[in-house]
């Protein structure tokens, strides 16, 4: 994911887990002071990544908080989707087991 990007959006929060969602928040604020020392020294050639990156730093905020508050749900580690081949072996068992 990158800081100011559209990969930040709402949505791709969501599917994020709090301790990753810290260390985003980290290099976020750690590239808005880059930005504005870049910007005081006047070498910043573009100022929309100062916006984009201070509404990334604050969607972050707001995911956060929001979860904390259970507004918004956390994410949980979801169990693998399982292939093809063992669905069709687990109905296979399963149908033997029935007839057994």
């Amino acid at each position: 994911m990158t800081i100011g990007s559209k990969n930040l959006a709402p949505a791709e929060l969501d599917k994020i887990e709090d301790s990753v969602l810290v260390e985003e928040l980290k290099k976020a604020k750690e590239e808005l002071f880059n930005l504005r020392f870049q910007s005081a020294t006047g070498q910043l050639e573009s100022h929309g990544r100062l916006r984009a990156v201070k509404r990334d730093i604050a969607r972050i905020y707001t995911i956060i908080r929001e979860r904390e508050l259970g507004i918004r749900a956390v994410p949980t580690a979801a169990a693998k989707p399982a292939t093809k081949a063992k669905k069709a072996e687990a109905t296979e068992a399963a149908a033997e087991t029935k007839e057994a």
